[in-house]
């Protein structure tokens, strides 16, 4: 889907009119009419806006034109349900919910605590447990909270 498919679905279902949308965000009701015809995106501060008022994620609103993974962990956030959120409530989109809690990590651990924390998680754990820690242990340290610097 396009941003203007999302955006348009959205505000149907929230009931709102173009005026209604214009109005809570500043801008012009011919500025959601281009967005809604494709002509234009909103920019990044109205995207952040639109984010809180429908409660989607940015990458939703786009779309979903990139997969997202959980710079902690490395689990696929595939829906906005797993993404984790900042104090103010709004998106994190690096990080799942399990992993950051309101501003900060939800634990503080190491890598290594961080693989047995996943492994329960890995489907072949049942079958082939060292196989899943190999595989978290070469895909942490490719992750942002994992990565050491160059």
């Amino acid at each position: 889907m396009t941003f203007q498919d999302v955006f348009s679905d959205l505000r149907r279902q929230a009931g709102l009119s173009q005026n209604e949308v214009a109005d809570r965000l500043f801008v012009t009701r011919q500025a959601v009419s281009r967005w809604e015809r494709g002509e234009t995106v909103p920019e990044v501060e109205t995207l952040q806006a639109l984010s809180k008022l429908f409660g989607v994620s940015i990458n939703t609103l786009l779309g979903s034109p990139r997969p997202l993974v959980c710079q902690s962990c490395g689990m696929p956030l595939s829906d906005d349900e797993l993404l984790a959120r900042e104090a103010d409530g709004t998106f994190q989109e690096k990080y799942c919910k399990w992993c950051w809690n309101g501003g900060d990590f939800a634990t503080d651990c190491t890598m290594e605590e961080m693989v047995e924390q996943c492994l329960p998680f890995m489907p072949l754990t049942a079958s082939d447990p060292e196989a899943s820690r190999a595989y978290l242990r070469s895909l942490l340290p490719t992750l942002e909270r994992w990565k050491q610097p160059d």
